[in-house]
């Protein structure tokens, strides 16, 4: 143990432990590389809940293909943003240039590092001095 957690504690039947924040590992086993899967639920957690044109959080949002399929546009991560009801209809079979609705954010594929994070909900304190070192 590097780190304990602060003021929180494992219970057996006869002992008390201090949590571990941050363990150092004798040994390392190799883990597959993961990538963040490509659906609904992920782009909107990328995207932050908000329409990616107007930047509202209100109302229905759905997804929305930047080159429409329709135009040989693809479901990939970078062709792919939340948008609200309204600015999706209103964008419709046209790019955001020709609708004139430019992005709020360019769409990328979200680092799953960055993603853990985003679904843990916090990091830390005592994890900072060991995170992408």
């Amino acid at each position: 143990m590097i780190e304990k957690a602060h003021n929180k504690f494992i219970h057996s039947v006869n002992k008390t432990f201090e949590l571990p924040s941050v363990i150092k590992l004798c040994e390392y086993q190799r883990i597959p590389y993961r990538e963040v899967e490509l659906s609904k639920k992920n782009i909107f957690r990328r995207d932050g809940g908000k329409c990616q044109y107007c930047g509202t959080t209100k109302g229905i949002l759905t997804i929305d293909h930047i080159l429409p399929k329709s135009r040989g546009g693809e479901s990939s991560w970078e062709n792919l943003t939340t948008a609200c009801f309204h600015c999706n209809n209103k964008k419709g079979n046209k790019t955001p240039i020709e609708a004139k609705m430019p992005l709020v954010a360019t769409p990328h594929k979200p680092n799953y590092v960055l993603y853990l994070n985003q679904k843990i909900g916090k990091v830390e304190n005592e994890w900072e001095p060991f995170l992408f070192t």
